[in-house]
């Protein structure tokens, strides 16, 4: 007995006639496509191409440039630009320049801010240990006196003024619109949309149009970040608020609570752990969405980053880099301690609960999640609330007292400089770079030539130099075949987004290291998945890696890419693969983890081998994990490549670097962004849709 004979009376029933048809026409279609494309590229190859020169504009360039010019030169007199968005980014301007100049900056006619480096330390060890825990509290000291030993107190102190301030808007806004998506199904249905928008769009693409309207500085970077970090809350908050068991809520219902007092009494507290989750998830985004902000001339590392890869100053970048990865880290942390310190204090809430609400306490502690029972044995109890109120109240004072110490005296105020070691740690990180880079040069300079020659040079010679009347529909063809009408209608406006730019050769050339990287990317994610997904092992091992690389900033990437590859558009592939990999290898694994072990034993049982278990059971049963893993991995992708403009990956995201840095060619840079932004959602929706068909079949 073989495995195709276990499973074909399974397809057979399961799987529709139309969709066999469908599945069984797909490959040869394809060729067909495929064999049109390439002749079609022989014949009319470098025709038509619409290549436009890095200096060169058309039309419409210009015209954002003169729509620049106008709001500009009305902002005074327009009640919209001068009465809304003027007041807002006053404020936003005068709220981070009034925090910078408490913690970071001097605060006239002080030579020091208000709050000395002492003071910040303390402050934020205090707020660590109140919302997470000893541990936490230990986490943030060291990562903050980190900041005065690599030489970046002030900028490290800025980004997190920035990011903590995007979170706690996004926390304001979030929370009561996940609740309200959770809880209505129109509001539910108009959000997403938008929600959906926001996550396709990849980050580079916000920078220039909210810097038109809301200007170069601080304002903007909050309000870049602030978009880019809500998603995650809105989509987990309702998710969560949905999660909660319905037999509960029925429960509660029949006790006779209003609406107010089920969402307040037993949807939040018992979705409390869920929004943890989704404020983590936040804060990593508006860290990195604030790193990236530098590029509208937001405080913080990410001009320190910008300005070190733009000098090709490895050792600079790398401080830097690292000044923002133990931010990340910190914040990580922290977040998930707290995370796990809620879904305990919320076990114990419910469990201590008396009186008139037995029934519902009952039903509640029925239904809680298994983390109020199995996942909590062995974990350390949370300390007593009057000895937790002593600890937290002994630490108000120490926080008073060098608070005050920092004010009186000029050390405390300013972190000692015999204490900063950012140059020399700077110079002998360059030094070991040099010497790492020339001992593996070999080996970097052989893996480069393989993928440029092997992949990128013949792919990017048949998107770029096709005549743009051929590849667009053989686009649309692709799109038509793997995902079906609805993904040919969405690239069908992306297409004529893209082509309505004037940056169609620019567009295919991106579209190239995108496709290039996430090849590699899959091409890992699978090797490293299915290891994850058939041994506890491997997963205990490559786990806590993938936790930490997903951990790392995008703008990081760039500096050890940088360091191996040089200014290349194959630095901004690499930075792009080591993005995108670790996400694309947890859907994976979760695919690989997910076929039904009936199956399984099944298979086993017939006599395969391990290599044809595998190709033959577990990677064609976790086919739509893989399709999603490739939807994602090319999201990831396309951001990283983009960003990857800074280090020599030219083509859209370096237009929109120049964009910021050349006023006449600011009408292109966004012109850039709107291409990326309709690249990635008909990227975005090519894959998805794909994945949706195979899912059904």
């Amino acid at each position: 007995m073989t495995v195709q004979v276990l499973a074909r009376p399974v397809n057979k029933e399961a799987e529709p006639p139309t969709e066999r048809a469908k599945n069984r026409h797909t490959m040869p279609l394809l060729g067909a496509v495929i064999v049109v494309w390439v002749v079609g590229w022989l014949i009319f190859r470098n025709h038509d191409t619409l290549v436009l020169s890095f200096q060169q504009q058309t039309d419409f360039h210009k015209w954002i440039n003169d729509l620049r010019d106008n709001i500009q030169a009305s902002a005074q007199h327009n009640w919209f630009f001068h009465g809304v968005i003027g007041k807002i980014t006053t404020f936003f301007n005068w709220l981070v320049e009034q925090i910078q100049h408490l913690f970071s900056l001097p605060a006239f006619p002080r030579p020091v801010p208000q709050v000395g480096w002492l003071g910040v330390l303390v402050l934020l060890g205090w707020v660590g240990y109140a919302v997470a825990g000893a541990r936490s509290a230990i986490l943030v000291l060291v990562t903050v006196f980190l900041f005065g030993i690599l030489g970046a107190w002030q900028d490290s102190v800025d980004t997190l003024i920035i990011t903590l301030i995007a979170v706690a808007i996004c926390v304001i806004i979030g929370l009561p619109l996940g609740i309200a998506m959770a809880r209505n199904k129109l509001v539910s249905t108009l959000v997403t949309p938008v929600l959906d928008t926001m996550q396709t769009m990849p980050a580079f693409a916000y920078l220039a149009p909210l810097a038109l309207i809301f200007g170069i500085g601080a304002s903007s970077a909050v309000v870049c970040t602030l978009i880019y970090a809500l998603p995650p809350l809105v989509r987990i908050t309702e998710h969560g608020i949905r999660s909660v068991p319905a037999t509960t809520l029925e429960a509660a219902g029949s006790l006779g609570v209003t609406k107010r007092q089920l969402l307040r009494q037993v949807q939040i507290p018992m979705a409390k752990r869920t929004i943890v989750v989704g404020i983590n998830q936040c804060t990593m985004a508006a860290l990195s969405m604030a790193t990236i902000a530098a590029f509208v001339s937001s405080p913080g590392l990410g001009q320190d980053v910008e300005q070190a890869l733009q000098n090709l100053d490895v050792g600079g970048s790398a401080v830097y880099g690292f000044a923002i990865v133990i931010i990340a880290i910190m914040l990580d942390r922290t977040t998930t301690a707290a995370s796990e310190r809620s879904e305990k204090q919320s076990a114990a809430r419910v469990a201590s609960v008396g009186g008139p609400g037995v029934m519902l306490v009952t039903v509640v502690l029925e239904h809680l999640p298994r983390w109020a029972s199995e996942e909590t044995k062995g974990r350390r109890p949370l300390p007593s609330k009057a000895f937790r109120r002593g600890i937290l109240g002994i630490g108000l004072v120490v926080v008073a007292i060098s608070i005050w110490l920092s004010r009186q005296y000029l050390s405390l105020a300013s972190f000692p400089k015999s204490l900063d070691f950012g140059t020399d740690i700077s110079n002998k990180v360059s030094d070991f770079s040099d010497w790492f880079v020339n001992l593996a040069e070999p080996v970097t300079n052989a893996f480069k030539n393989v993928v440029t020659y092997g992949l990128l040079n013949p792919l990017q010679s048949l998107l770029g130099e096709s005549p743009f009347w051929l590849i667009a529909p053989v686009i649309l063809a692709l799109a038509l075949i793997l995902g079906g009408w609805r993904a040919l209608a969405v690239s069908v406006v992306c297409e004529a987004i893209i082509f309505g730019t004037g940056l169609w050769h620019d567009t295919m050339v991106t579209l190239t290291m995108t496709l290039v990287a996430t090849v590699l990317v899959m091409l890992v994610a699978v090797v490293l998945g299915v290891s994850m997904g058939r041994s506890r092992r491997a997963d205990t091992i490559i786990r806590p890696v993938l936790d930490t690389f997903q951990t790392i900033p995008p703008f990081v990437y760039l500096v050890p890419a940088l360091a191996l590859f040089g200014p290349t558009r194959f630095t901004a592939i690499v930075a792009a693969i080591a993005y995108g990999v670790p996400i694309a290898t947890k859907l994976v694994a979760d695919g690989i983890r997910g076929v039904a072990p009936t199956t399984v034993e099944a298979a086993r049982a017939s006599g395969i081998t391990r290599w044809q278990m595998i190709r033959k059971v577990q990677l064609p049963m976790a086919r739509e994990a893989l399709l999603l893993s490739t939807n994602q991995g090319i999201l990831y992708v396309l951001s990283m490549v983009v960003i990857g403009g800074l280090v020599g990956g030219g083509s859209l995201g370096y237009i929109v670097v120049s964009g910021f840095s050349q006023d006449q060619l600011f009408g292109k840079g966004l012109a850039a962004g709107i291409a990326i932004t309709a690249l990635g959602v008909m990227l975005d929706r090519i894959a998805r849709y794909t994945a949706a068909r195979h899912g059904r079949a």
